[in-house]
């Protein structure tokens, strides 16, 4: 049976309506390093949020929330989180390996990553593309939102490398051979059926040459034990983990063990820590509550043709219904500190030059304590207590990702 998620939602074409209007109050609160953490340029490494952007009524402008339209970002909670941007995901999930298959997948991620572009284009004082390591000082420096592209899933690409080199032009930066299921390129870490390539396949080493030409950085996460030590070991630039956990906490198959963080941190990679409750703690299946939510979504297929205002009425309903759901079906969720244990724990094995955050907002992410990205400052709060200083946060929010993407670059160079 699905599992279903935020995520399940979102890539269902559900609209996402606004909550409240742009203009609320946005000014960062007193909270404990409020000053330091607003100095730092925080970057997320993996942001779900591009699939609201062609949803009926969402505005990236409007102050939305979780408990009314199921979201975790927008500009007016990013000035208050102190998010300045990221890596904005082109997400698609996983279907048939065959022609038709391929086909459909393509055009969907080519018109996600034209929505990101757009949503920039439309919102030139707010945010802006980048493209190199060096933009995100220069845009953070005016004021603006960072907007890197990625691919979670290459799938999309099918059999046709050559596509990497369109999705490079449109402004992709960081890209993963694979989801949640095996596909063309390599196995996953959580296919139920088992491995079928035992790694890479023979066209996912094409894809990671041609990442590497490109000056894309190689992101390993959802990939089997067996692809990440073939990415590290034939990646001529370092791999990332852009939203992931540590094993040695939680025994997930989709977390990564002590000895291949080191080997990653000896490559010069990172990993940045995922905040999904479940990839966190153990998570019980509970058949009837995944059956109620897939009877939920369900209703939302026809959200695309819907106006704005009836859009925004409909996902207000599905989200109490989801909330209905929560307390007939209760599952234990994660909560803040669960996620500073995976992180805390990354810093002591391979230190703060190797982690970083990549939270996985409105793709699954969020806990207990943090359910969106007002609540970032927590995390600089918690590190500082922990002893780490100003240098440390710099390379942890940001400075790490950006050295492993000037790699990328010299790489390509």
């Amino acid at each position: 049976m699905m599992h279903f998620t935020r995520r399940t939602l979102l890539a269902s074409g559900a609209a996402i309506a606004p909550a409240l209007a742009f203009g609320a109050a946005i000014k960062p609160k007193a909270k404990p390093q409020a000053a330091l953490h607003q100095r730092l340029i925080c970057l997320d490494t993996h942001l779900d949020t591009p699939m609201s952007f062609a949803r009926p009524g969402w505005d990236i402008m409007q102050r939305h929330s979780y408990a009314q339209d199921l979201t975790q970002i927008d500009y007016p909670r990013m000035v208050e989180g102190g998010l300045d941007g990221g890596f904005w995901a082109i997400y698609t999930g996983q279907g048939p390996l065959t022609d038709d298959g391929y086909a459909d997948a393509r055009d969907r991620a080519l018109l996600r990553g034209l929505a990101i572009r757009e949503m920039v284009a439309s919102h030139p004082a707010h945010f802006e593309l980048a493209t190199r390591a060096d933009d995100a000082a220069r845009i953070a420096a005016k004021g603006k939102r960072i907007v890197y592209m990625s691919i979670e899933n290459s799938y999309p690409l099918g059999k046709d490398i050559s596509l990497l080199d369109t999705f490079f032009k449109f402004g992709v930066r960081l890209a993963g051979p694979v989801h949640s299921s095996n596909n063309q390129f390599a196995d996953s870490a959580t296919d139920k059926a088992g491995k079928i390539w035992n790694g890479l396949s023979p066209l996912g080493k094409e894809w990671l040459a041609a990442i590497n030409r490109l000056g894309i950085v190689p992101d390993a996460s959802h990939a089997s034990d067996d692809v990440f030590d073939q990415m590290v070991e034939m990646s001529k630039s370092p791999v990332l983990l852009s939203h992931s956990s540590c094993k040695a906490v939680h025994d997930h198959p989709r977390n990564i063990d002590d000895d291949r963080i080191k080997k990653l941190a000896a490559s010069g990679g990172v990993i940045q820590i995922n905040s999904l409750s479940g990839y966190l703690i153990d998570t019980p299946k509970i058949p009837e509550r995944e059956a109620a939510q897939g009877a939920v979504y369900a209703q939302l297929r026809d959200l695309p043709t819907l106006s704005p205002a009836e859009a925004k009425v409909k996902i207000a309903e599905t989200a109490k219904a989801m909330q209905e759901i929560d307390a007939k079906y209760p599952v234990p969720r994660a909560t803040f500190d669960d996620y500073m244990k995976q992180m805390l724990h990354a810093l002591d094995l391979v230190g703060p030059e190797h982690v970083g955050v990549g939270c996985d907002w409105d793709g699954g992410g969020g806990v207990t304590g943090m359910e969106d990205i007002t609540s970032l400052p927590k995390i600089t709060d918690r590190l500082v207590k922990a002893g780490y200083n100003e240098s440390d946060l710099e390379q942890i929010w940001g400075g790490n990702v950006l050295r492993v993407l000037r790699r990328a670059e010299s790489i390509r160079a």
